[in-house]
């Protein structure tokens, strides 16, 4: 089966791209239970792609002749730390390390140039020390269903940012999302303020890092998490 899809604007990472997390959610959306996802070129915005569900299970995107992602379904496998309390996300926010130098300001996930009821404003920032990161996040009326449920790709793109800041650490280098393997254990309502905390997963390996991202509520259950890798974009000096 093919689809034609469109990423809005509004859901962009880097300025000219879809936001990596949002196109992963696209596509695991077309896949029952966890999912890997990989993203093999910028996804264009404001332009029709099409999407494919293949008979041995894989879902992928293509502009045009260009693969964009692929995604197909995965064993899950993830060791999630207790959830930090609303409190000590509201303080790991105010510790954001990029409010004054992110890389994508504009970034419809963690850039800190969106107003609060257009982007995600997820701002994870140290509790106590680099090994685990959180903020609150309370999601915009605009973002919800009928059922006042979060879909798939909002879920998915709360799951995306996150792990670069974990992964990446003090260091902070400009890197993009290749990788995404996720999973939503149950239904995320948007109206009570949410906890996201995030965690690294090992040393980087050359230009290679990678994190983890859960959503809890407040009561500390787990609603979705995952892992991601991140890789480290090349400089004109490096």
């Amino acid at each position: 089966m093919t689809t034609t899809v469109i990423i809005p604007s509004r859901f962009n990472g880097p300025p000219q791209s879809g936001n990596g997390g949002y196109t992963c959610g696209l596509l695991a959306s077309y896949i029952d239970g966890a999912a890997t996802v990989r993203l093999h070129a910028p996804p264009p915005l404001e332009k029709p792609m099409q999407l494919r569900q293949l008979q041995s299970g894989l879902v992928d995107l293509h502009d045009e002749d260009t693969l964009i992602g692929t995604a197909n379904a995965a064993p899950w496998q993830l060791d999630i730390p207790a959830a930090p309390s609303l409190e000590d996300a509201r303080r790991g926010q105010q510790a954001f390390c990029a409010y004054d130098n992110h890389f994508f300001p504009h970034c419809f996930v963690c850039g800190p140039a969106r107003a609060v009821e257009d982007g995600l404003c997820l701002h994870p920032g140290p509790v106590d020390d680099w090994n685990l990161l959180a903020c609150a996040w309370q999601p915009a009326a605009n973002l919800l269903d009928g059922d006042g449920m979060l879909t798939p790709e909002i879920i998915w793109s709360a799951l995306d940012c996150p792990g670069y800041f974990a992964a990446a650490g003090k260091e902070q280098p400009p890197s993009l999302l290749g990788e995404l393997t996720g999973t939503i254990f149950a239904k995320v309502a948007g109206a009570e303020e949410l906890i996201v905390f995030s965690w690294p997963l090992g040393p980087a390996e050359g230009r290679k890092r990678r994190g983890a991202t859960a959503i809890a509520n407040q009561q500390g259950e787990v609603l979705a998490a995952s892992q991601s890798l991140w890789i480290e974009v090349k400089t004109r000096a490096s």
